[in-house]
């Protein structure tokens, strides 16, 4: 049984099965922090929530990459993963405290397409930094 675990198929399949569970709860818990409906908001065509959202599903994900590279098993990986996500999620926040003259998500969900790219950027460039330091 241990060959069966230790097969790249399976592997993968366990990793892609978790990140992607990881990355549903991350996605609910970024739609309870900001003040619109990411997925309303994307179906009426707001171009800033779709840069902002999907600067998040790629530092998300790109955090996740660095986890399954550095770790050899689903749990610390995992682990990572998440910790990556709050790490992700303060940066949200520190981007919101920096900016008193005006509110990210009022300016997003206004499809003030600037501040949707610079989120995305932030996600993005967030995510690196976060991920060089997984072990």
């Amino acid at each position: 049984m241990t060959s069966f675990w230790e097969n790249t198929y399976v592997e993968t399949a366990a990793s892609y099965s978790v990140v992607v569970l990881c990355l549903i709860v991350f996605m609910a818990v970024f739609e309870i922090v900001t003040s619109y409906n990411n997925w309303e908001e994307i179906k009426s065509g707001n171009i800033a929530v779709s840069m902002a959202t999907g600067g998040k599903i790629f530092g998300i994900a790109n955090i996740f990459r660095y986890s399954i590279e550095h770790n050899d098993t689903l749990l610390q990986t995992m682990g990572w993963g998440i910790y990556g996500f709050l790490l992700l999620l303060v940066g949200y926040f520190i981007f919101e405290f920096l900016t008193p003259s005006f509110k990210i998500d009022k300016e997003i969900a206004a499809d003030n397409r600037a501040v949707g790219f610079i989120s995305l950027v932030i996600s993005v460039g967030l995510s690196y930094v976060i991920g060089s330091n997984i072990m």
